[in-house]
């Protein structure tokens, strides 16, 4: 039996974190039958502080954005493991939409979504396999570098569409 996503989670070392609170009018995740889609997270760090601020590009690298984008990601499947009861209770990870504040020029949005996806492929294994978008943006909410959003299914998912 492969280890679960939890197990996966502490063999990083890694401990899901607190769903930071919405900043706005809206919920950190909804469900829609199987669904669950979160709100667009930012790279808040255990201390509610952000791990970055910047554009990618400029004053901010790429290493340092695809460290943040990781970051969103944990953020994310922490809002989605609160409204399911637990991270064990998501059966994969279907879609994942990063926007990277981008410096003019800069055309490696991919790259620093990177950290998003190889994070959630870490956890999940092939339950963790999706489509993706990366977008470049001129701004992101607090001056952040990466925003990630995440939809997961609670159903068994081995990563095939």
């Amino acid at each position: 039996m492969s280890p679960s996503p939890s197990e996966r989670l502490r063999s990083l070392g890694v401990e899901l974190p607190k769903t930071p609170s919405p900043a706005g009018s809206y919920v950190p995740a909804t469900r829609a039958g199987n669904l669950v889609f979160t709100a667009g997270q930012l790279p808040f760090d255990g201390g509610g502080e952000l791990a970055a601020t910047g554009k990618v590009g400029a004053g901010v690298s790429v290493e340092e954005a695809l460290k943040a984008a990781r970051l969103c990601a944990l953020n994310a499947l922490a809002a989605a493991a609160e409204k399911v009861g637990g991270l064990d209770n998501i059966g994969g990870v279907v879609k994942v939409v990063g926007f990277v504040a981008s410096a003019e020029g800069f055309d490696g949005q991919p790259k620093v979504v990177n950290g998003a996806s190889d994070f959630i492929g870490e956890i999940f294994g092939e339950a963790g396999i999706h489509a993706r978008s990366a977008v470049g943006v001129a701004e992101l909410p607090l001056n952040s570098p990466v925003e990630v959003e995440i939809i997961a299914t609670t159903e068994a998912y081995d990563g095939s569409f």
